[in-house]
C-alpha cells in the first residue's frame, strides 16, 4: 500500500472515531432490535433469519475449538447465542467503552440492561429446547465470557498484547468493518488485522450490511457506512487468505425499512482461514 493510500485511510479512520463519539448504544437497539426488524412471528423478519444463519453455522461440526472472539460487538449479543454453546471461552470486544459497559451491564444481570430473553427463548427454540430453558442459556453465555476487551480494528494488532493466551479457533463479526471503514481498501486492512487474532484453519462467521451509506447510531447521530456487495466481501477474504465456504444474501421487505439507515440487504458468510 502507497504513504498516500496509508495517509488516507488514517484520515478517515480519525474521522469515523469521531462520528462514533456521541453513540448512544439505548438508540440503537430500540432502532434495530426491537420489531418489526426483531418480530419472531415472521420468518421473513431480519432478526429471526440472522439468528437461523448463525444457529446453523454452529450447528454444522465443523466450526470447534476452545476460543470464540466477537469482534466490535457493539451492544448487543444476538451474534454469540449459537457459538456459545460451542466454545468454552468467549470474549466480547467492542471500540467505544458505552457499548463494552452496554454489555457488561447483561453481563452482570442488571435489570435496566437490554432485555435478551426473547433472543434467547427463539434461539432454545431453533436448538430444539424448549423457550423456557432461556435461563439455563443466559447462565451458559454468562459462565463462558471471559472479558470484554477494547479492541481498534484499524490497528495491526487490534487488542493489547496478551489480551488472548493465542489465537482463536473462531472470529465473529456483525455489522462492524463496512461501519467503522471510511473506505474501501480500509475494511480489507481492518479484516486483514482481524484476522492475525485467528489461527490458521480457523473459522470467520460475518454478517454485514450490503450498500448501506450510513446509519442513525442514536437521535441525529448519522454514522457513514462504506457501502459492500458480495463480490467485495467475497474478494475481500480472498486477499486476506480465506476459503469462503458459505454466503447467503438477505434483502429487506419494504417495511423493514424504518428510516433508520439505508441499508438495502444483508449478508451472512462462513470461512476458514487457510
Amino acid at each position: 500500500m502507497e504513504k498516500r493510500e496509508e495517509a488516507g485511510i488514517e484520515a478517515g479512520v480519525a474521522a469515523m472515531a469521531q462520528c462514533y463519539q456521541p453513540f448512544d448504544p439505548a438508540a440503537y437497539l430500540q432502532y434495530n432490535y426491537t420489531p418489526p426488524r426483531a418480530d419472531f412471528s415472521r420468518l421473513d423478519s431480519i432478526v429471526p433469519w440472522k439468528l437461523g444463519c448463525l444457529h446453523r453455522a454452529f450447528t454444522a461440526g465443523d466450526i470447534c475449538g476452545g476460543t470464540l472472539v466477537d469482534v466490535g460487538s457493539g451492544p448487543t449479543l444476538y451474534q454469540v447465542l449459537s457459538g456459545c454453546e460451542v466454545f468454552e471461552k468467549l470474549v466480547l470486544t467492542d471500540f467505544l467503552p458505552q457499548n463494552r459497559a452496554a454489555l457488561r451491564r447483561w453481563l452482570g444481570d442488571d435489570p435496566g440492561s437490554f432485555d435478551w430473553s426473547p433472543y434467547l427463548r427463539h434461539v432454545c427454540q431453533l436448538e430444539g429446547r424448549s423457550p423456557e430453558a432461556w435461563r439455563e442459556k443466559a447462565a451458559r453465555l454468562r459462565s463462558v465470557v471471559t472479558d470484554v476487551l477494547p479492541i481498534d480494528v484499524h490497528r495491526p494488532a487490534p487488542l493489547l498484547p496478551g489480551a488472548l493466551p493465542g489465537p482463536a479457533d473462531c472470529l465473529v463479526s456483525s455489522f462492524c468493518l463496512e461501519a467503522v471503514s471510511p473506505d474501501r481498501p480500509a475494511f480489507t486492512q481492518a479484516l486483514r488485522h482481524v484476522s492475525t487474532l485467528l489461527r490458521p484453519g480457523g473459522h470467520l462467521v460475518m454478517i454485514g450490511a450490503l450498500e448501506e451509506s450510513y446509519y442513525l447510531g442514536g437521535p441525529g447521530v448519522r454514522i457513514p457506512v462504506v457501502p459492500v456487495d458480495q463480490a467485495f466481501v467475497t474478494a475481500s477474504l480472498e486477499e486476506c487468505g480465506y476459503t469462503v465456504l458459505e454466503f447467503c444474501t438477505y434483502v429487506l421487505p419494504a417495511d423493514m425499512c424504518v428510516g433508520v439507515d439505508d441499508v438495502v440487504g444483508i449478508f451472512f458468510l462462513k470461512a476458514r482461514k487457510k
